[in-house]
């Protein structure tokens, strides 16, 4: 399998509001940069949609090393929280409704072709390439905040 880095960030004006999500994705020397955004959405969702969207974007099964600063997107996978609320029908273990299952569905089915390896990095603590995700997080919920 080729072994892929990925960089995900995620930001949101307000939190529901405009969004914006960033991943960068290396293999050896190439790089391709992923962003988007939504009008309105939450910082978590845009998190969720900057992993989602690196490895929808990777053409065969790959092993992945992915590096976020969102502890709801790495604790869930990584405390395998996220199997549990799928198995109780997207609730939590308090039995209140679990956010986010529609893109948590997606997340799992991608996690099943790749070899996904999660790397939680403390936010704003100038690594590289989050500093670079998180600007142009913050530029994609800008351009939808200015519309």
């Amino acid at each position: 399998m080729k072994k892929i880095n990925i960089f995900t960030d995620g930001a949101c004006s307000g939190n529901p509001g405009p969004g914006g999500w960033c991943a960068i994705l290396r293999y050896e020397t190439a790089e391709k940069v992923l962003s988007g955004g939504e009008k309105l959405t939450t910082n978590n969702r845009m998190e969720l949609t900057a992993v989602i969207e690196a490895l929808s974007a990777l053409k065969e099964p790959c092993a992945v090393t992915l590096v976020t600063d969102s502890k709801y997107v790495s604790d869930a996978v990584g405390k395998r929280w996220v199997y549990g609320w799928q198995a109780r029908g997207w609730k939590k273990s308090d039995n209140k409704p679990a956010l986010n299952a529609d893109l948590w569905e997606k997340l799992l089915f991608l996690l099943k072709i790749h070899s996904v390896e999660f790397v939680w990095i403390k936010g704003h603590a100038g690594h590289p390439e989050n500093e670079r995700c998180d600007r142009t997080a913050v530029a994609e919920a800008e351009k939808l905040k200015a519309q």
